[in-house]
């Protein structure tokens, strides 16, 4: 099958061919794949879309390419032979009605919003009805950061075609949730930014969905930004293929330009088509269909959970052999042999936005279930005579926080469920569906250790407890270390921070002093340097408010977790401490008049605080106690005048914020209406001057 592929230039090619070469090697068969790879990237170099190795002629290719942007695709893209329908018989078929796709990409390169144009041009609403933009983002959170937190399926159909789409999130830290709806898909859409091409997250995510062997279809997306740098982005992305050790095939990927904003696409980037349709062509020709066996014994891994006040749990996966049948009496099956007896009550399929209730489903689509009240992701509903599927694994957690019972003297006043007993119900609730964390005990009864990818991972779990009405405390993150051969291992992330030139300095020094590694640097024309760093996590924690402070805001940082690496020795993420209340009650003008003249003030007059609280960030290192609720002495001496009280305005700290400024012997509280910093009581005063 040949697809497009971008113009490089010489020395460039001639390495990213000697790349794969090297890897290719050891097998005569891929050396003369990779013979007519080289021939038929070489003989095209010049040309922004190959012409089809099955025979295209060039002269065709080009009256079709003056048509518009349909017609490119359909030259573009080779045509397999199609397979037989799914029919009676134990051999494994390929069913050509589905097609199971995942959107992959970096947070913010435009996953939601192509997804919402897909919707709109598929009909999936009426024309005269309203929708709001981000449609796939149905939870309040999302909406409100502007990213995807959750994976969720929807399909739409294309000419006969059911098209099912997972949409997913796009920061690393909820790379758990992209690795777990891998398994239902056979092919992916990388969603690339016509401007910062492949970032970190993009790396991770591509890794897997090729370990996996599926076919990518890699779409550049905004192209219509003034600052757009196709042929650098489709080169990147190529060296990273290249790197991630993918095969042959999945080298020569199919490459579709579009504007998600604006609904185009089309195979050339200066010469879009008025929809989408050379997308939808792109999927339909370039992602096999689901191989299956109709008449095996029923076997569908379960991959997500959601819940319904009336159905209750719905478990959200792929029918990988069989057929599953509303009202159907099935075993619900464990790797290690553990079997029960449960039934299927309802059964639903996905259906242009919407889940279609249905009498039965066949291998190879996804589909939902209600009647198991009990399963859990990574199980597998099977049969009489079914075997359970290898379950899900995810990579290990890198960041560890605790949660406690909240002890302050203003605990109990705003939350509904503040014992340890509500605590613990509802972290274990939440290993139900977020594979990538754990839970353990703490170092007593009221306290537990809670495990994930990130802060921002962590952090979101603690958001959602408190709109919930949990009260409780949670300690500074800190990394997982591990231990082998006697030698203490940390977890180490690429860091890369695009930040404009005046600033680079800043930024060096600050990661050079967090013990990180300077791995790249490169300047743009457009006064921008991107900086990449190999830099150990807990370098990383509260780096991103110390960045923005440093860059005047200008600074972007993302980050992906790299590998374990040797301990990088001591080091200092905080050189200021913290101004700490020392009395109780309302917070007062007069005082904070001379207490903002020892630091930043995180509160103003009229706020309630009692002793051990953080009021401010204290301008030199260790913590300085401090009276914020002194009132002036009232006395019956006449003063010429009142001195007027002018205070600056106060700092306002987000729960992300809170997480990650504290240190070892400080808390952050959390309750439905307030978030506080305190100092931890069961520490002695440390740092205290």
């Amino acid at each position: 099958m040949s697809h497009s592929v971008a113009i490089r230039s010489a020395p460039v090619e001639a390495a990213l061919l000697e790349s794969v070469a090297a890897r290719s090697a050891a097998s005569p068969q891929r050396r003369v794949r990779l013979a007519g790879l080289k021939t038929f990237r070489r003989g095209h170099l010049g040309q922004s879309i190959a012409a089809t190795a099955l025979g295209t002629s060039a002269a065709g290719l080009q009256s079709k390419r003056k048509t518009n942007g349909r017609s490119a695709v359909r030259a573009a893209v080779a045509v397999e032979a199609p397979a037989d329908p799914v029919a009676g018989g134990g051999e494994a078929v390929t069913r050509t009605d589905i097609r199971n796709i995942a959107i992959i990409a970096h947070v913010d390169h435009g996953k939601t919003t192509l997804v919402d144009a897909m919707l709109r041009q598929a009909k999936v609403f009426r024309d005269n009805q309203q929708m709001q933009e981000r449609i796939m983002d149905s939870n309040d959170l999302e909406r409100e950061r502007g990213i995807t937190i959750l994976s969720k399926n929807t399909a739409i159909r294309f000419r006969g075609t059911k098209i099912n789409i997972i949409d997913t999130p796009g920061h690393s830290d909820f790379g758990g949730e992209v690795e777990r709806v891998l398994n239902m898909v056979d092919g992916v859409l990388l969603l690339v930014d016509s401007v910062e091409g492949p970032m970190p997250q993009t790396r991770f995510v591509l890794k897997k969905a090729l370990e996996l062997g599926h076919r990518v279809v890699v779409v550049v997306n905004k192209v219509d930004r003034p600052a757009a740098r196709v042929q650098h982005v489709i080169n990147s992305t190529f060296e990273l293929f290249c790197e991630l050790e993918a095969t042959d095939d999945q080298c020569d990927f199919t490459t579709v330009y579009a504007s998600g904003i604006q609904g185009k696409a089309g195979m050339e980037p200066d010469n879009l088509a008025d929809d989408l349709e050379p997308l939808f062509e792109s999927i339909i020709k370039c992602v096999p269909g689901p191989k299956v066996q109709p008449s095996a014994a029923l076997q569908m891994l379960v991959t997500n959970l959601d819940y319904d006040e009336h159905k209750g749990r719905i478990a959200i996966g792929r029918v990988h052999a069989g057929k599953i049948a509303r009202g159907q009496v099935a075993k619900i099956c464990t790797p290690d042999g553990n079997c029960r007896v449960a039934k299927v009550v309802e059964l639903f399929v996905y259906d242009n936005f919407a889940r279609v209730p249905v009498d039965d489903v066949e291998a190879g689509d996804i589909c939902a279930l209600s009647g198991l009240p009990d399963v859990q992701i990574g199980e597998t509903i099977a049969d009489r005579d079914g075997e359970a599927l290898p379950t899900i694994s995810v990579e290990e957690p890198t960041v560890k926080m605790s949660f406690s019972v909240n002890v302050s003297p203003f605990a109990g006043r705003e939350g509904k469920f503040v014992t340890s007993r509500n605590l613990r119900d509802r972290l274990m609730r939440e290993l139900e569906r977020n594979l990538a964390m754990k839970v353990e005990d703490g170092e007593s009864a009221d306290t537990f250790l809670v495990s994930g990818r990130g802060t921002l991972h962590i952090t979101i779990l603690i958001e959602n407890m408190r709109r919930e009405g949990y009260e409780f405390m949670v300690g500074p993150p800190r990394v997982i270390n591990k231990e082998e051969n006697g030698k203490t291992l940390e977890p180490y992330e690429e860091a890369v921070v695009e930040v404009p030139e005046e600033y680079v300095g800043a930024v060096v020094d600050m990661l050079g002093t967090r013990k990180g590694q300077m791995l790249d640097l490169q300047a743009s024309s457009s006064g921008t340097t991107v900086v990449k760093y190999r830099v150990p996590t807990r370098g990383l924690l509260g780096l991103r408010n110390a960045m923005l402070t440093a860059t005047r805001g200008t600074a972007v940082i993302n980050t992906i977790f790299d590998s374990y690496g040797q301990w990088a020795g001591d080091m200092s993420t905080r050189e200021q401490g913290s101004l700490v209340s020392f009395d109780m009650g309302p917070t007062t003008s007069y005082a904070l008049f001379s207490c903002q003249e020892r630091g930043q003030l995180l509160l103003g007059p009229g706020v309630e605080v009692y002793k051990g609280q953080i009021i401010g960030l204290h301008q030199r290192p260790g913590d300085l106690d401090l009276n914020a609720c002194k009132r002036k002495a009232a006395t019956n001496v006449r003063s010429n005048k009142d001195a007027t009280v002018v205070l600056a305005a106060p700092l306002e700290f987000s729960l992300d914020d809170c997480v990650e400024y504290i240190q070892e012997d400080e808390l952050v509280e959390v309750t439905p209406l307030s978030v506080r910093m305190l100092k931890n009581p069961r520490m002695g005063k440390k740092g205290k001057k």
